[in-house]
């Protein structure tokens, strides 16, 4: 049987004593991923089964887990775990790394449990331990593990699966740190068409459309990333939709995923949403277009992910940036920050969201380039860019082009879409407060 987990999770182990929980954990990975309580009641009591040392022991465990999750490594739960409330500890601290929880049942059977038990004379629990334990595991139903928070649930219920099976690990769909580039990395499109051809062509692309779908090849073997807001207010969404599209499957470009296109993806599944801030325009632009069409949308859109770390861990890429404890992890808040930003659900006189200032706290050693709020000029703020210079608004269409770090734009034919407030440049914080956030930024990063 081949379990496959996230290369980055919490795999809480389930079952009772002579499960063979310890053994499984020994075979299937590194000593330093597994967290065994028997291990940290030994530590504190210099006896693995002292059970009145267990309240600390787990406390012990818990700051562990904590730090090893911080460092974005796998770790693994050796315990019996048959409560809901013991699980939902490590439930809970998973989720505030950002790491998936996923829950490994061993459903051994109870006389060879009493067996392994009874063949140990460091392990003299007994049978009646054995037998309590299996009526608690009895009443822990894999399918209500998933209600528990677990993302993934497996189970192991006899000697012969348990020996048999092979524990798989795939990366997190996020994780390109294999893809070294080099890249060209688009800011907000928005519909403008034109300027985006333009700008492929100012960055050295063929662009060619073989059998009526779109391709581009870089002389230089360069890729494109597109940092979503592929779409409104500008005069084309459907052919940059198109276009992208293509590109993605037909040339190896990146697209993530931006807050128009979670907008647009909404309307196409069918769903009631006020037609403002331009996706008037994109809607009145895929009616022209076939049925199929839109549904090749609505399914592209609904597999966009969030974010990509790519090069090594060197560079990562969001809509709307990501703060340094966010990087390489999958959770619904890490989904909102980079689609829409830092923000607290405050809006401005205009009705915009009031964003917080990341990247004034920014202090992750790897390039951060994001777009989502537009600026008259892209500039370098603590090793992070925004490439969104409102070619829309009648300002740029702005390419990074990395690992070179310069930038590649064409002006803007017109202004498609008046701003709700002139374009300015990214504000600087004075001295004083960059050298306050320097002392605080890196606590404020991991909240």
């Amino acid at each position: 049987m081949k379990l496959l987990i996230p290369d980055f999770c919490v795999v809480v182990l389930i079952g009772a004593t002579g499960a063979g929980k310890s053994t499984f954990a020994a075979r299937h990975f590194l000593p330093t991923e597994v967290l065994s309580s028997d291990n940290f009641r030994a530590m504190l009591a210099s006896d693995a089964n002292e059970q009145s040392v267990t309240a600390e022991a787990f406390e012990l465990l818990h700051q562990v887990l904590g730090g090893r999750l911080a460092a974005r490594r796998l770790c693994v739960v050796d315990a019996t775990n048959l409560k809901s409330q013991d699980r939902a500890h490590f439930v809970q601290i998973a989720r505030r790394y950002h790491a998936l929880p996923v829950a490994l049942v061993l459903d051994t059977p109870e006389a060879v449990c009493i067996a392994r038990t009874e063949a140990r004379p460091d392990r003299s629990f007994g049978a009646s331990v054995v037998r309590s334990h299996r009526r608690e595991l009895l009443r822990t139903d894999p399918k209500r593990l998933k209600t528990e928070g677990f993302r993934r649930v497996f189970v192991l219920d006899s000697v012969g699966d348990l020996d048999a099976a092979v524990v798989e690990r795939e990366p997190l769909w996020n994780d390109r740190r294999q893809a070294r580039g080099p890249f060209d990395i688009v800011g907000d499109v928005h519909g403008c068409f034109a300027e985006l051809r333009a700008l492929l062509d100012k960055l050295g692309y063929v662009v060619s459309e073989p059998d009526g779908h779109y391709e581009v090849v870089h002389p230089a073997g360069r890729r494109l990333i597109f940092l979503g807001d592929l779409v409104d207010r500008g005069p084309q969404s459907d052919e940059v939709l198109r276009f992208v599209m293509d590109v993605v499957e037909h040339s190896g470009a990146l697209n993530i995923i931006g807050n128009h296109e979670v907008k647009l993806g909404k309307v196409l599944d069918g769903r009631k949403v006020v037609l403002k801030h331009g996706l008037d325009r994109t809607v009145e632009q895929l009616e022209r277009t076939s049925e199929a069409f839109r549904d090749r949308v609505r399914d592209y859109l609904r597999d966009l992910i969030s974010h990509y770390v790519l090069d090594g861990g060197d560079l990562v890429v969001a809509h709307a940036g990501l703060k340094a404890s966010m990087h390489g992890r999958d959770s619904a808040a890490v989904r909102s920050f980079c689609i829409y930003g830092e923000t607290n659900g405050e809006v401005d006189e205009l009705g915009l969201p009031i964003r917080g200032d990341w990247a004034n706290r920014y202090q992750g050693r790897a390039t951060v380039v994001y777009g989502h709020t537009p600026m008259l000029e892209a500039e370098w703020f603590n090793n992070t860019i925004c490439v969104d210079t409102g070619c829309v608004f009648g300002g740029k269409l702005t390419a990074l082009r990395y690992p070179e770090r310069t930038l590649v734009q064409v002006d803007a034919q017109k202004v498609w879409f008046e701003p709700p407030r002139p374009l300015e440049r990214r504000p600087r914080p004075d001295s004083d407060r960059l050298a306050l956030d320097g002392l605080i930024g890196a606590s404020l990063e991991n909240h």
